[in-house]
């Protein structure tokens, strides 16, 4: 793996200093060593990692991808039946039976993890992923984003979902602390923010958005943070204001990436810089310039923006044959990067990695626009309504700007006359909108074809087990009818 002959340095540089704390559990570089190390070299199986949050995690993590071995991450909130079938389809790729094995990195060709995408009714995919390919991860993620052995991180979700994995992973190799809760739990983010002087935060943007606002709320202090790093969906405006209110020394980070291909764009908002202008919207520099139709269509873009191609990474955005697209064309966003996974050892079904021309693709849709790649969702999740596509993430900037919403979420419904029906769950702010204010702010902003049919006021937004926005969840509240969603009068 590529941070244990990192990890093997700062356990001997700094034996005592703390590696991994998780509420009261501490263990230092050299606890965490040489736990692994004796895990490793005892042969016991470690091929298989369920288990909640905690300092052990870190040392059955570091065991399992010691030397040539390879380790499949099982989230251990999915049922049990998943959790086996899982297990069923890893053990062609895992050993039974591992040699004991030193605490050091592998063949960097070699496969050291097995990633699983997040699923629910289905069997997640199963993909491989070489020690190479994170290797050189960490030599541009830790030098873009400015992580050091100063730095202590504090990613508050669960290890098993890829973001906090691999910050963990990072955070070894860099020689940061790294901080995490056994549940995610607000009070217990703040305090561990004081307590162990975080100075980094790895979150989701719905994660960012209550211990901000609920931080500020509290006066719980977040001064020492000086870095946030958001990932897994949009960082909206409302967001933003809240975290640097919050956090008003951080630079704050937003990245596109997914499992399969790692990094491909990101960009940055520094502390009091201009990335945030018009009352707290994101736009693009046209938009200062821009008037009528076309400043409401930049509006709406400005919530799709995720940053520049990440170092390394060429990013374009293709059409069906594989050939680039004019700028501000819709496509298949495609990438040729040495960080991609090496392919799935189950589940490739056309729909999720593939290659389109001569780039690896996930199937999103996006655009390019002055250097700077949009992100409008993946093709399965556009809504054909009327004849029309809509992505529903286009819909939610647009509506995210609207005064009065706090929170937004779209989604299709199944409709006997157009096909599907755009539907938007609104969590709203203290200034409560009405439907006849929502449409009439969106007549600017969005063409009559991508306005919602219907809207639903919510109690919360929806989430997923992995905190990220959930349309599916959505769609589950209308269709079943949920008390957490009313239509809005």
């Amino acid at each position: 793996m590529p941070f244990l002959d990192r990890l093997t340095r700062w356990a001997e540089e700094r034996p005592q200093e703390s590696a991994v704390l998780c509420g009261t559990d501490r263990l230092s570089w050299g606890d965490v060593h040489s736990a692994a190390a004796a895990l490793a070299a005892s042969g016991e199986p470690t091929g298989i990692l369920r288990q909640t949050n905690g300092v052990d995690f870190a040392v059955r993590w570091a065991a399992g991808v010691a030397e040539e071995r390879m380790c499949a991450v099982l989230d251990p909130s999915w049922p049990e039946d998943t959790a086996e079938q899982v297990r069923h389809r890893c053990a062609a790729a895992l050993a039974a039976d591992p040699a004991p094995a030193r605490l050091r990195d592998g063949d960097p060709a070699s496969c050291f993890l097995i990633g699983l995408t997040s699923g629910t009714t289905a069997v997640p995919k199963g993909f491989r992923r070489s020690r190479a390919s994170w290797r050189r991860s960490f030599e541009l993620s830790t030098a873009h984003f400015g992580l050091g052995p100063e730095d202590r991180v504090l990613a508050p979700g669960p290890l098993a979902v890829s973001l906090n994995l691999y910050t963990l992973s990072e955070c070894l190799y860099a020689g940061a602390a790294f901080v995490t809760l056994p549940v995610f739990d607000v009070a217990a983010a703040h305090a561990a923010i004081s307590a162990h002087g975080v100075t980094r935060l790895v979150l989701v943007p719905t994660m960012l958005r209550v211990l901000a606002e609920r931080g500020l709320a509290a006066g719980a202090d977040a001064g020492g943070v000086t870095a946030i790093v958001c990932a897994g969906q949009n960082l909206d405006p409302a967001t933003l204001r809240a975290a640097r209110r919050w956090a008003p020394r951080a630079a704050i980070w937003e990245y596109y990436g997914a499992a399969e291909l790692g990094f491909v764009a990101a960009r940055c908002h520094q502390p009091g810089g201009t990335a945030e202008r018009s009352g707290g919207k994101l736009v693009d520099p046209a938009a200062e310039t821009a008037t009528g139709e076309d400043a409401g269509k930049i509006a709406g873009e400005c919530g799709t923006a995720v940053g520049s191609p990440f170092p390394g990474v060429e990013v374009a955005v293709l059409d069906a044959a594989g050939r680039p697209v004019p700028e501000g064309v819709t496509g298949t966003i495609g990438v040729r990067s040495e960080l991609v996974c090496d392919g799935y050892l189950w589940g490739e079904d056309g729909r999720a990695l593939g290659r389109l021309g001569d780039r690896h693709t996930v199937r999103d849709q996006g655009f390019l626009r002055g250097g700077q790649l949009h992100v409008l969702g993946r093709a399965a999740e556009m809504i054909n309504t009327g004849g029309h596509n809509v992505y529903p993430h286009e819909v939610e900037a647009a509506l995210a700007g609207v005064p009065g919403v706090a929170d937004v979420v779209v989604a299709g419904l199944p409709d006997g006359v157009r096909g599907q029906r755009i539907v938007a769950g609104i969590v709203p702010a203290a200034d409560r909108p009405d439907r006849a204010r929502i449409r009439a702010d969106l007549a600017h902003r969005l063409a009559p074809a991508k306005r919602p049919q219907q809207y639903w006021e919510l109690t919360e937004l929806p989430l997923t087990a992995a905190g990220k926005l959930g349309r599916s969840v959505f769609r589950d509240w209308i269709l079943e009818g949920d008390p957490r969603a009313r239509p809005l009068r």
